[in-house]
């Protein structure tokens, strides 16, 4: 579905990430993981059109879409769920979603307020709150609001941006369960985020990067067993049980909830 090939990106004319290749399939989790500052948002807004790549190619669905606007990659089908969520506080969550359905208005009112509809079945508390202005609203609500109005443009692939920045290890669980869910149902998914253990345990493939270059790729659940992985991102000796424990196991068990067979 999506395919990078030599990507080279960054702000004017300082490169931030070199020489990327990555692949999206059809009905797949793909998790870019990362330290802060490794260059996951800079990619992911050249995959979105909001940073223009200086080197390289980019295809969906077979079609080069390097040159073209935000715009008229939403309406191919790639939505983008910025880091920092960006919703609009100001507007109450019917507003927000609309927002979000914009692109196809010209389908007419009645389509997006069916849109509405759907993506709200997927958030009880967007459609209890669906006319109250989201000023006040949690951070885990907001990220929701988020993730919804990036659903409203029927996305083919939705790219999400650190997800769970921010929010309680409750919130995070829920925020994850919902991605799982989101593959299930046939929406192909870009995963970018510091959180390697929850993301890892729900890809079917990962890329660590670090520096703007993929050092190591694979299957989420081998690189989430790796030593390697385990001592630079996950915050445990190779070991993987010989430091803090306790802490271990509850993850463990977190993820084991969170994997699908």
């Amino acid at each position: 579905m999506l395919e990078l090939r030599g990507i080279t990106t960054g702000y004017g004319a300082v490169p931030v990430v070199h020489g990327i290749d990555l692949t999206v399939r059809a009905g797949e989790i793909v998790t870019l993981v990362g330290a802060n500052g490794a260059g996951k948002t800079t990619l992911v807004k050249t995959i979105s059109g909001l940073l223009r790549a200086q080197k390289g190619q980019i295809l969906f669905e077979g079609q080069r879409i390097e040159t073209l606007s935000p715009r008229a990659r939403v309406l191919l089908g790639i939505a983008h769920v910025p880091e920092g969520r960006q919703t609009f506080a100001g507007l109450t969550v019917a507003e927000n979603l609309e927002l979000g359905g914009y692109v196809h208005r010209k389908r007419g009112g009645e389509e997006i307020q069916q849109r509405m509809k759907q993506v709200c079945q997927r958030f009880p508390v967007l459609q209890e709150r669906i006319h109250e202005v989201v000023s006040n609203f949690s951070g885990g609500q907001h990220q929701m609001l988020a993730i919804a109005r990036g659903l409203m443009a029927s996305p083919k692939l939705l790219v999400l941006d650190e997800p769970s920045l921010g929010l309680s290890p409750t919130l995070v669980s829920q925020i994850f369960q919902l991605i799982a869910s989101l593959r299930d149902q046939g929406t192909a998914i870009l995963l970018s985020e510091q959180n390697a253990h929850l993301s890892l345990a729900i890809a079917d493939r990962g890329y660590v990067i670090e520096n703007g270059c993929f050092t190591i790729s694979g299957e989420g659940r081998k690189l989430l067993q790796s030593a390697d992985i385990a001592e630079r991102y996950l915050g445990v000796g190779a070991s993987l049980g010989t430091v803090n424990k306790d802490r271990d196991e509850k993850i463990t068990r977190k993820l084991r909830q969170l994997m699908l067979d």
